[in-house]
């Protein structure tokens, strides 16, 4: 577990790629700080850096950067904070619709909606930020921290995020993804890919959130098939925040107590992290048991692989139908790992992990938990063949060296 950088500070910057008449617009908080900032993004070029000074900037709506290849940096997630506690609107704090955009060393706290959104933004770098709601869990937070969606080349390094209704870093119909030495902390979900291809997330902290880390793919969407997900050298433990998630949302359906959740994905590797104290269970693989009319989605988790993870206690409270009479039925445990059996024998994930492991049988995707009939997962000695690293542009790369 390297964890390079778990802290926020400061540091100097360039942008992905810095033309020789690049120039720094500078603004500080105080009186107007609302029109000034937004001017500033406004008038940015490419290649230009928009600095926010040390200080708490009050905000009453939100902002919005549509200029390619510019920077964003404060002082420090503590020391320049965009303060959405006077929002009057629901949107986004910050919303980015552009490329080659970098954000950093800056605070967000109290947004009436996400937190920072990149909307079809490629290439875009989260470093060195924090994202609050400064009340602790609450229905009535924004739903997402961190919120890239439909986008290529995406990497979110060095972030604290609390609070989120929904997941505190969610990335999602997006490609090439690295999520990296973050901590996610009181959200619903602490981080989340869904319905994205080719993530890597890895030596982050989820802790004290509804479930540390969820991968899902969901129907009706216009990227769909989730795939080639890897979650490595993560801490991922007690996780027992009640689910405050508004009804009606996905992760509404979360179970206190969930370290890892796969559902209706393929080929996920989930190795080499800590688990423990998850009252419902450290790592579950399951089917999206819901009704649907996609004919195009696929609710099957396929192709799991669960290598030499550490598990500590877990499975003492399941916060599932049909869970406290299965963990009964097993001396007053549920297993640290299980799969709901969704699709039959051939779809089992691959365990190599040595501490109880079940199946509940429940081929029918539809089919009611409680009439789990729970059956042990075999352990595997032979692993397959590992999916590839992912790697970003080296502009990406150089922008947090």
């Amino acid at each position: 577990m390297r964890m390079r950088n778990i802290g926020i500070v400061g540091a100097a910057m360039c942008a992905l790629v810095q033309p020789a008449f690049a120039k720094t617009i500078a603004v500080a908080p105080g009186d107007g700080a609302q029109a000034r900032l937004q001017e500033a993004l406004i008038a940015a070029e490419p290649g230009d850096v928009v600095e926010l000074g040390a200080g708490r900037f009050s905000l009453t709506d939100g902002l919005s950067l549509d200029v390619n290849n510019v920077t964003v940096k404060g002082m420090g997630a503590k020391l320049s904070i965009l303060d959405f506690s006077g929002q009057q609107g629901a949107g986004e704090g910050l919303l980015v619709t552009s490329d080659d955009v970098v954000l950093r060393d800056f605070g967000v706290e109290n947004s009436k909606g996400d937190g920072i959104k990149s909307k079809g933004a490629d290439r875009i770098v989260y470093f060195q930020l924090r994202v609050e709601w400064t009340g602790g869990p609450k229905e009535t937070n924004g739903a997402y921290g961190i919120y890239p969606v439909e986008s290529k080349d995406v990497l979110i390094d060095s972030v604290i995020v609390r609070g989120a209704s929904d997941a505190g870093i969610y990335v999602g119909q997006s490609r090439n993804i690295i999520v990296r030495e973050s901590i996610a902390s009181e959200n619903v979900a602490g981080i989340e890919i869904e319905n994205s291809f080719d993530a890597d997330v890895h030596d982050n902290i989820a802790t004290h959130n509804t479930g540390g880390i969820l991968v899902f793919d969901l129907p009706n969407l216009p990227q769909m098939g989730g795939h080639n997900v890897r979650i490595f050298d993560n801490i991922i433990v007690d996780n027992m925040t009640p689910n405050f998630a508004p009804k009606g949302n996905i992760v509404a359906n979360v179970p206190t107590g969930t370290g890892v959740m796969v559902m209706a994905n393929r080929n996920v590797e989930i190795f080499d992290n800590v688990l423990g104290e998850n009252g419902t269970s450290n790592i579950m693989v399951v089917g999206y048991r819901f009704p649907h009319n996609d004919p195009k989605y696929d609710p099957l988790p396929r192709d799991v692989v669960i290598w030499d993870n550490q598990h500590g206690r877990a499975g003492w409270d399941p916060k599932f139908r049909g869970g406290k009479e299965i963990a009964a039925a097993m001396g007053g445990s549920f297993p640290a790992i299980f799969w709901d059996g969704a699709g039959g024998p051939t779809k089992a994930p691959i365990v190599s992990d040595t501490v109880s492991a079940l199946s509940l049988g429940l081929t029918d995707i539809l089919a009611d938990p409680a009439t789990a009939s729970p059956v042990p997962l075999a352990v595997s000695t032979t692993r397959p063949a590992a999916l590839p690293a992912i790697k970003l542009p080296d502009s990406m790369e150089a922008v947090v060296r």
